[in-house]
């Protein structure tokens, strides 16, 4: 009997998956595949395999066809964050909207429109399900009363845990359970799988944004579901039939990024934990939203104007996005959760008193001052506090 391979840590997993057959083709670095077409002069055998993908969206056996039905690049990043995430596959697309495109697109195909979400989502994807664009309904509940809000042509169930922005958590083992048979669908883009795996708690499907944290540098634009087989089948006929496929170039960067991911993610975490901790304490915030599983990002209420603040910082970049290796900040009632109705942003948390910090790997000292200078206000420790003391001869 065969001695089953021993499971490798994520860190190891995160360096080698999707590389293993590289040195056996004397390659060090994953080569890129800009192809968009392939030659073939077995067009019987083409034509079968593209049969047996309009069956079951496997990928082809054998040399691709054709850039819009798989791309060797991508996939190479597709089976590494499947092996990270704890799936049987990954799918990727050109973003993260693209991708829960994809889904919602799937599961309306086979009858089921019907999506129960709990806010706060990311803002397009509050969008995206209360306009319909797609045809899909949805019904909004917390998580308590999801298996309520369960209806025959219920396709889905979309939570995101750490929430943007507030990073809310929820138990999504337990929603999972409250789910039944209805695929979980989790957002896992704060957390990603260093801090958590939604597979592992019972998601069917798990999102990313792999322009954030899985890129990691602010240069790539990207989205990827980790799910099992029998989805992803289902995922890749929509990606060619919509043609929302990953460019091979960023299925290269996002492979490369996810190399160091473990270390950033702990390592932003540190810096994240420390200024949460120091913003806690500070009486110029109102409140700090830190998440129990720690993480990188924080979102803290002022009670001064936000977007003074927002204005004010000259080491953080007030930028939408995260993820990346430098720290940003953004106020989400004005930009990321802006297309999400206003008393829908208020009932989610999301007010206009708050702001979103993605921290970055600079020094936290240097982060710290900068926060300090930004915040201002009378308490002593910002710009204008320290001016005031100095005008009362004090230290």
């Amino acid at each position: 009997m065969e001695t089953p391979a021993r499971l490798r840590a994520l860190a190891t997993e995160a360096v080698h998956a999707g590389r293993d057959d590289l040195a056996g083709q004397g390659l060090h670095a994953p080569p890129i595949d800009l192809s968009t077409t392939y030659p073939s002069y077995d067009s019987r055998g083409e034509a079968a395999r593209i049969d047996a993908f309009a069956t079951t969206g496997a990928e082809p056996d054998g040399p691709p066809v054709y850039g819009r039905l798989g791309n060797p690049t991508v996939a190479r990043f597709e089976t590494a964050l499947a092996r990270l995430e704890g799936t049987e596959s990954a799918v990727a697309f050109a973003s993260g909207m693209a991708a829960l495109s994809a889904v919602l697109l799937a599961r309306a195909s086979a009858g089921l429109r019907h999506v129960v979400a709990v806010r706060p989502l990311y803002g397009c994807s509050d969008h995206l399900l209360t306009a319909g664009l797609l045809g899909s309904e949805v019904t909004w509940t917390d998580p308590a009363g999801i298996a309520d809000a369960l209806r025959a042509d219920t396709g889905l169930v979309m939570v995101e845990s750490p929430a943007n922005p507030t990073l809310a958590e929820v138990d999504l083992r337990a929603i999972a359970h409250a789910c039944g048979s209805v695929p979980l669908l989790a957002d896992n883009t704060f957390a990603t799988p260093v801090l958590q795996r939604p597979a592992e708690q019972g998601a069917r499907l798990v999102l990313h944004s792999a322009t954030k944290y899985l890129g990691g540098h602010g240069d790539v634009m990207a989205g990827v579901v980790a799910c099992d087989e029998e989805l992803a089948g289902q995922l890749r006929q929509i990606r060619f039939a919509t043609g929302g496929v990953l460019h091979p170039l960023a299925g290269y960067l996002l492979l490369r990024g996810l190399s160091t991911l473990p270390v950033r993610v702990r390592a932003a975490s540190a810096n994240a934990a420390e200024l949460a901790r120091r913003l806690a304490a500070d009486p110029r915030v109102a409140r700090v939203h830190y998440p129990r599983i720690g993480g990188a990002m924080i979102a803290f209420e002022v009670h001064g104007d936000p977007h003074e603040v927002i204005a004010a910082v000259r080491l953080v970049t007030p930028a939408v996005s995260l993820g990346s290796v430098d720290t940003l900040i953004q106020h989400p009632a004005s930009i990321s959760h802006r297309i999400v109705d206003a008393e829908d942003r208020k009932g989610a948390g999301v007010s206009d008193r708050l702001l979103r910090m993605s921290v970055g790997l600079e020094d936290v000292e240097d982060l710290w001052a900068d926060l300090d200078h930004a915040l201002g206000g009378p308490s002593g420790t910002g710009a204008a506090g320290r001016m005031a003391s100095a005008a009362a001869g004090r230290p």
